[in-house]
């Protein structure tokens, strides 16, 4: 393995060992605690322009198989672990993640200290950096990556993952037609529905509520995905829109996010985000808490939610930020948090239930 650099945007120098692909690159440094699932995590798109830390100190122990990938590829940028596992040992292992990586042309590091690196994070926040060979140490060569880095910006993330055609799949007992817009979608929310007799449809982020509306759907799903939400003007829009069609509406995460903005809330950035399978969300309504797994770097703020529009239904115990809306004037609630992980928590995966039971009355009224 080649020794590469972590160049952080405050100056910082990591050197470790390069795995996976071979070259250069920039991103958003954000940091996951799970012990499992780093197969979901490399293919999640909401990680579309970050390079991502795991906390866990060995990763790839059960090596990788096609079957737990959360979409077609990688859309991470690249990917920081303390050390990965050469020799994976399970049942359903078909590779090893350095292999995984080169494939799908990740550049990875390793053998640097990453919990050092994720206190950096923690204490001071999001920040951008670059995996690099370059020689780190030459002042002009330092000076002129750290404009490169502090330059960097994360655009376009949505459409930039979205799917770009429709494409339904079907349930071995149909009962349900769903409309998902696919804002970066994880596979499990698509299976999660058809377990429950739902034929989905899978629709690109930009479709408008006149298609949707042709669809005919039973409800609607807005799903994960990457980036600023506040940067989906078009997206907004439309989501005000369909308010007005009176279908039973289920979001999840980004899709929570966008449905507020459509509903006249704001959005912040948060200091280091939350992406792990261990964030305790307390349930407002029923005074219930719950382990949920997340990945997110923004949300929706608690008071700017007006109180015609709906409620916040949901608190992060951890910090007291939003994790879930019900809506008042139309059949809709969101989640910030991801009812559907796998791996991780299942406490919420009753929601989908919840979703299925809105689409039964709405059927039978």
């Amino acid at each position: 393995m080649n020794k590469e650099h972590l160049l952080l945007a405050d100056g910082t120098v990591f050197t470790g060992k390069g795995f996976g692909a071979q070259g250069e690159v920039i991103g958003e440094i954000v940091f996951a605690t799970g012990m499992t699932g780093y197969e979901e995590t490399l293919t999640d798109p909401s990680y579309y322009g970050q390079i991502v830390i795991q906390t866990f100190p060995l990763i790839g122990n059960y090596g990788v198989n096609q079957e737990d990938m959360e979409s077609g590829k990688c859309h991470l940028k690249g990917y920081i672990v303390r050390e990965h596992c050469e020799l994976p040992s399970n049942f359903r292992s078909e590779g090893d993640i350095d292999a995984f990586l080169k494939e799908q042309g990740i550049v990875g590091l390793c053998g640097i200290d990453t919990r050092h690196l994720t206190r950096i994070i923690r204490e001071y926040g999001v920040m951008n950096g670059c995996i690099t060979s370059q020689d780190v140490e030459d002042e002009a060569v330092k000076q002129a990556l750290l404009e490169k880095i502090r330059s960097y910006k994360v655009k376009d993330a949505v459409m930039s993952v979205t799917s770009k055609t429709e494409k339904t799949y079907t349930a071995e007992d149909g009962k349900y037609r769903v409309v998902l817009m696919d804002f970066g979608y994880k596979e499990n929310i698509r299976r999660e529905l058809q377990k429950r007799g739902c034929d989905v449809t899978v629709v690109p982020a930009d479709t408008s509520v006149c298609r949707i509306r042709e669809l005919a759907p039973d409800g609607i799903m807005l799903s994960n995905g990457p980036g600023d939400p506040a940067d989906d003007v078009a997206i907004i829009e439309e989501l005000r829109k369909i308010r007005e069609l009176n279908i039973p509406v289920f979001g999840i995460c980004l899709g929570h996010q966008l449905m507020a903005l459509a509903n006249g809330a704001r959005t912040e950035k948060l200091k280091y985000g939350h992406r792990g399978a261990d964030q305790p969300v307390r349930d407002v309504d029923a005074d219930r808490v719950y382990i949920t797994s997340q990945n997110h770097g923004y949300a929706v703020i608690n008071d700017t939610l007006p109180a015609d529009s709906g409620h916040v239904s949901h608190i992060n115990v951890n910090d007291g930020t939003c994790e879930g809306v019900r809506y008042k004037s139309f059949p809709c609630f969101t989640v910030q948090f991801h009812p559907e992980a796998c791996g991780g928590p299942h406490d919420t995966s009753y929601l989908f239930d919840e979703f299925i039971e809105m689409m039964r009355s709405g059927k039978n009224a």
